[in-house]
């Protein structure tokens, strides 16, 4: 049972507070949790549940945003993380991303969904499309109704048409006059490659995102080519756990609406999409700098909306420098940032120019990490597939369709 929910800034500053249960949690927690991440650094912030003199400590962190969770009794821990990673979850859906500004501009909605989601400290309703039909989402509109008529609540006067159901995450017996179901796989590609150009690490993360818009209540089963290559499988509770245990089969019931099935983790892929090679060579105070970015292995779609960040070494007093393909800007911050695009096929895209270092210093000690970032259309990098998508009693008129989008993650090149 969780007693409290803070939200806590990149700061430490506590920016929302919610008791859960008639015993109240003293805010001096969150001042101790964040003396501890001061101290410890982030070795402190990696761990998931944390002992206190007080109170057992259960943290998630998204986007700068520390969601901490309290309890003063024995509970099952992944109880804890699974809830703070929905309740992230939720709050990313309904708000459009998270960061302290947006937490704080709509602080009564998040207050009006925390109260829907937990109950005397238990875990209730935590399904997004139920909420939906719950707690209107913000927009402009409901905005300026809350200004004019002073009333800010945005809870429906009306239960939501899952209550009536038999499955909690699903409206009761919902028609549609034409029934669609599409299936996206959308993945991330997370790779580390050292100076000499070797690849350290590449691995993939992905989701598989459902637009369910059926009638009644369906049963669905999505078979994969090659089950055997997923690892670290997360599946969302509509899906039942034994097909898939026995033949690797996801059969379930949809919720309405989009939803996220399963979310998976790809490892020890052999190459990238893309090669980096940067050069730097600096003597007499001056840095010249020379990038090459190209195709290493053709997906066969097009790879676009490619670039490429380095944060300039603060010793850098000045940059001169330009591609021969894309633009090239350098942000307030010291970060330059190039945006190719696609790479043109009658020359490969370059960025050259030199940097201007310090009075005292001969040569560059310390060499920017650049971040790599494309998207492609089309195309599981991983290689993954999906067989077949099956419709028990499908209607006579169904729609079936899939898509595929991979992206950089955490693409780093280091130098």
């Amino acid at each position: 049972m969780l007693q409290c929910i803070f939200l806590l800034s990149d700061s430490g500053e506590v920016m929302l507070e919610k008791q859960l249960t008639g015993h109240r949690v003293d805010r001096s927690i969150c001042d101790w949790f964040w003396d501890h991440v001061i101290s410890q650094g982030d070795s402190f912030k990696s761990q998931p549940v944390i002992a206190s003199p007080t109170h057992y400590l259960f943290q998630v962190v998204r986007e700068g945003i520390t969601f901490l969770a309290c309890t003063q009794v024995e509970m099952p821990p992944l109880m804890g993380i699974e809830f703070l990673c929905r309740v992230s979850d939720v709050l990313s859906d309904y708000l459009g991303g998270l960061n302290e500004d947006v937490i704080k501009d709509n602080f009564v909605i998040v207050y009006e969904l925390l109260d829907e989601m937990i109950d005397n400290g238990f875990p209730l309703t935590t399904e997004a499309n139920i909420l939906r039909e719950m707690i209107a989402p913000p927009n402009i509109v409901s905005k300026v109704l809350s200004v004019v008529t002073g009333n800010s609540s945005n809870v429906s006067d009306t239960l939501p048409g899952a209550t009536g159901s038999c499955i909690p995450w699903r409206a009761a017996e919902p028609k549609y006059a034409n029934n669609e179901v599409y299936v996206d796989l959308v993945e991330e590609m997370d790779a580390v490659i050292n100076r000499d150009g070797a690849l350290v690490k590449c691995e993939v993360y992905g989701e598989v995102r459902v637009n369910s818009h059926l009638s009644g209540l369906p049963d669905l089963t999505l078979s994969f080519a090659n089950p055997s290559i997923l690892d670290d499988v997360r599946f969302h509770p509509c899906v039942r756990f034994r097909p898939w245990e026995s033949h690797q089969v996801l059969s379930f019931v949809p919720p309405d609406g989009e939803f996220k099935l399963m979310s998976y983790r790809i490892k020890k892929l052999k190459s990238t999409p893309l090669y980096v090679k940067p050069q730097l060579t600096s003597d007499a105070g001056k840095c010249r700098v020379n990038v090459l970015v190209g195709i290493r292995n053709d997906p066969g779609k097009t790879i676009d909306s490619i670039t490429l960040e380095f944060q300039l070494p603060p010793c850098i007093l000045s940059a001169d420098l330009n591609s021969n393909h894309g633009t090239v800007n350098i942000l307030g911050n010291k970060i330059c940032s190039w945006t190719i695009g696609r790479i043109p096929k009658d020359k490969t895209p370059s960025l050259s120019g030199a940097l201007l270092l310090e009075t005292e210093l001969e040569c560059l000690h310390v060499f920017p990490t650049f971040r790599v970032g494309f998207r492609i259309m089309g195309v599981a990098l991983s290689g993954l597939q999906i067989d077949k998508l099956d419709l028990k009693t499908a209607p006579s008129r169904l729609y079936k369709g899939f898509r595929a989008l991979t992206r950089a993650g955490e693409f780093e090149v280091r130098s």
